[in-house]
This record gives structure tokens, C-alpha cells and sequence, in this order.
């Protein structure tokens, strides 16, 4: 098992001016990993769950319009999405339900680049195997990663350098 390094990294959210605790992962994520100044990523977070409560009628809109549009408190996977596709993120999935833990927060089970992983109730920014958050998730290696989002030019840089492993070990 090859532990994942820890950086403490909140985004540029105390460079933006903000104090105290907040459950503003997903900008933080974002920001880490886009390399998006804080301030731009919440205030984009802002304007969408705004205009997703208002154009929408789920139980997610509700909930927004309740809270408020404020990405401090938590974002909803139905607003951050589209906007980290936008980003030109996209959706790697690594379990299925009933299925049972497969990829964990490990080094030797992670791509390396900048990636956002999803493990339970939170997302952070995992670059080339160092987890960049205001707190290390990976509870020793056995935490969960439910899928990741990373740059189509990270996939392919990671597959040409597993492909070069490949071919070094085969010679």
C-alpha cells in the first residue's frame, strides 16, 4: 500500500478573505484542482445553485432555496457538475451500488494529476498523489474513493506513462 502525501491547501479561501470552518469543500476542490483563484470558483457556485433553484422544481432546488445559494455550506453534485464539465473535468466512476469498495484513497490506486475524488460526504483535490485539503481524508488508506473527476489531458498523460512502465518492464 503507498500512502498518499498530505499538503495543507484550503484554496485561497483565507487569501479571499474568509475565516473560520465553512463545508465549502467542493470550492476548494475546485479551485485546487481547475487552478482557479477561490472568490471565482464561489461566486460561479453561487450564481448556479441560484439559478438552478430558481429554474428547477426537485428536491435538490428546494433545498437550495431553504439554505440559500450559498456554496459555504455544501454543494449538490446536480449544480457543481456541469460546471467541472464546463472545466473540462470529467466522470470516472470507481464502484457501482452493491458492489463494495474498490479504489481507496492510496497512491497505488489513484491516477496521478489533478484529480477531485469523491469519497463520502466530501470532495478533495488529489495531486499526483498528494491530497491538497484543509484535512487529510484518507483515514490511513481505507477510505472509499466513490469516482473522481480529472482533465482529459491527465488521463492521457497517466495511460502514456503506464504505457512507458509497460514497455521499460518488458525490456
Amino acid at each position: 500500500m503507498t500512502k498518499l502525501k498530505f499538503k495543507f491547501n484550503d484554496g485561497g479561501r483565507a487569501d479571499a478573505g474568509y475565516q473560520g470552518t465553512a463545508g465549502d469543500c467542493v470550492v476548494r476542490a475546485i479551485a485546487i484542482a481547475a487552478q482557479l483563484p477561490y472568490q471565482e470558483v464561489y461566486d460561479e457556485l453561487k450564481k448556479r445553485n441560484a439559478e438552478f433553484a430558481a429554474a428547477k422544481r426537485s428536491k435538490v432546488a428546494r433545498s437550495i432555496k431553504k439554505s440559500g445559494s450559498t456554496p459555504r455550506d455544501g454543494n449538490f453534485r446536480d449544480v457543481y457538475e456541469p460546471y467541472l464539465k464546463e472545466l473540462g473535468f470529467h466522470w470516472v466512476p470507481t464502484m457501482k451500488v452493491g458492489q463494495g469498495c474498490k479504489v481507496h484513497m492510496r497512491a497505488d490506486e489513484l491516477p496521478k494529476g489533478r484529480i477531485i475524488c469523491s469519497v463520502s460526504k466530501h470532495l478533495c483535490a488529489v495531486i499526483d498523489h498528494q491530497v491538497n485539503d484543509t484535512y487529510s481524508e484518507t483515514r490511513g488508506g481505507s477510505r472509499c474513493v466513490y469516482g473522481y473527476y480529472i482533465r482529459f489531458g491527465d488521463m492521457v498523460a497517466d495511460a502514456v506513462e503506464r504505457e512507458i512502465a509497460q514497455y521499460k518492464g518488458a525490456a
